[in-house]
């Protein structure tokens, strides 16, 4: 079953192509890696699924629906979660409320009931807590829950956004370079709960990602961009020993690096 299709969509920052009739299309929990230099179009895509930005021509469809001309909010509710290049937390709340913050789709409860304390409110409360505690835990900082964001270190804050993702219940999660500025230890923690999270959660994941060994290690599919258009997809062995990709796109030089 096809979660994503995206079809002929193209993006235009003033008059200057950031995507061109990009199609490619995600399987149910399917990982897919989207790989490309710096200024093929990678985060534009993203940017483009997630609703920030309103595409030139094109659509995309989640689960049968067309959402290109949704609210990022809308899309969220739907069941689509990001995380970004740079960590974008909450950087000045603890790691407990960053989470708690993220699953605000949970609320029903009126302002009246909130100001008042009413047993509907505190309800929600109390699973909110008890939803943020198994998400802290499963990602091992519910010891760091009452730390300020940007005080833990930094492979502990790409996790924190990970989870924080995690926190909205999606069924499709968009991860944007999640092991920039990992050490190769970290990457390949990263690489294992990458996995986890997608077998255990039942989720299917979109990986965009300039770290060669993450992206052949997990990646069941891989599309590759180059100024905003589609140059090769297939299975990481494919696109490994593909000339054309190794040769324009990622260079000469980075053939040792994937082989």
């Amino acid at each position: 079953m096809r979660v994503l299709e995206v079809n002929n969509l193209s993006c235009a920052f003033g008059g200057l192509m950031a995507v061109t009739d990009l199609d490619f299309y995600v399987n149910e929990k399917e990982i897919l890696g989207i790989i490309g230099p710096n200024g093929a179009g990678k985060t534009t895509v993203f940017n483009l699924i997630t609703g920030f930005y309103i595409p030139l021509k094109g659509e995309i469809i989640f689960k049968g629906k067309n959402i290109e001309r949704l609210k990022p909010y809308q899309i969220t509710r739907l069941g689509i979660a990001r995380t970004f290049q740079n960590p974008r937390l909450f950087k000045n709340l603890t790691v407990m409320d960053n989470i708690k913050i993220a699953m605000h789709k949970i609320y029903t409860s009126s302002i009246v009931d909130t100001i008042f304390k009413r047993r509907e409110f505190l309800e929600e409360e109390r699973i909110q807590e008890e939803k943020a505690k198994e998400i802290l835990e499963y990602f091992h900082l519910y010891d760091r829950k009452d730390q300020i964001a940007q005080n833990l270190p930094y492979g502990d804050q790409r996790r924190l956004e990970i989870a924080r993702a995690m926190a909205t219940s999606p069924s499709l999660l968009l991860l944007d370079e999640p092991a920039a500025g990992m050490n190769p230890h970290e990457s390949k923690e990263l690489m294992s709960l990458i996995s986890r999270i997608r077998d255990e959660f039942n989720l299917t994941i979109i990986l965009i990602e300039h770290h060669m060994e993450v992206v052949m290690g997990i990646c069941e599919r891989i599309i590759v961009l180059d100024y905003g258009m589609k140059i090769a997809e297939g299975k990481p062995e494919e696109i490994k020993n593909n000339p054309k990709v190794i040769e324009a796109y990622l260079g000469r030089e980075a053939e040792s690096v994937i082989s």
